[in-house]
């Protein structure tokens, strides 16, 4: 998933006889009170309650900013279509959400991305597919990957990979630590809440109980920093020469 260049899968965690190991077991123990300790269980995986990760088909998000000295425009979809990954000997069926991103008023990558709740409210991440557009024009599939690898339609070079990652824990506290993306030769992102109970000020309007955080590709050191909005979801971001902010959207923080 790209949102002003973030990557996301979660400490992927092998999957040995058909279960999950510990997530994250790499991370320092202080720094996963709250990261789900075992394998998830999806009972009712298209029903969302995280509170920094809500969805809500045919609600959208948009947003605006700059990369560089150009306009940014960053549009979320959030489809009613589902779709079925092999897990563990069966099935989770996962939510659909597009993004798509407009660099100097022009069509630059759409994106679909593919999310469950897990029965304690954490949300993982299933794969992304991506289209690179340049001139209006389809140029490349460059960090797509899904959890069983790809079926029919789905772009030509999508990485494989045997579990999903860890999007947004249930109940975030600061120091916690999680890894979105870990693909190999693929997207690699490390997270950690860094802020609890922030005011964050955007172009729709200003959000409380926000949390803040830092996201880190381990291979290269670049970060960038979001903030997600309680009944909203991410709702700004800001990185070393891009940045945007929420300018409209279906979702509203609770009274």
């Amino acid at each position: 998933m790209k949102r002003a260049r973030t990557w996301t899968v979660a400490a992927l965690v092998p999957l040995a006889a058909g279960a999950f190991l510990a997530l994250g077991g790499h991370l320092p123990p202080e720094a996963r009170a709250s990261i789900p300790a075992g394998p998830p269980a999806f009972s009712d995986p298209t029903t969302f309650s995280n509170p920094y990760f809500p969805f809500q088909a045919g609600g959208y998000r948009v947003f605006t900013g700059k990369s560089g000295s150009e306009p940014i425009v960053l549009l979320d979809v959030f489809s009613g279509e589902t779709r079925e990954f092999p897990l563990g000997g069966g099935t989770v069926t996962c939510r659909v959400l597009q993004e798509t991103e407009f660099e100097g008023g022009e069509l630059s990558e759409i994106t679909k991305n593919y999310f469950a709740q897990a029965d304690d409210g954490s949300v993982y991440y299933f794969g992304e597919t991506v289209d690179n557009y340049e001139d209006g024009v389809v140029t490349g599939h460059g960090g797509s990957w899904l959890v069983g690898g790809p079926q029919g339609g789905d772009p030509e070079g999508t990485q494989t990979v045997d579990v999903p990652a860890l999007f947004m824990p249930a109940d975030p506290e600061v120091g916690d630590q999680w890894m979105p993306e870990d693909v190999p030769d693929g997207p690699r992102e490390l997270d950690e809440m860094t802020k609890g109970d922030v005011k964050v000020r955007t172009k729709s309007g200003s959000f409380e109980g926000c949390i803040e955080v830092l996201e880190t590709d381990p291979v290269d050191g670049d970060t960038e920093r979001k903030w997600y909005a309680p009944g909203v979801g991410v709702c700004r971001g800001k990185q070393k020469g891009e940045n945007f902010t929420l300018v409209a959207s279906t979702f509203a923080a609770p009274e």
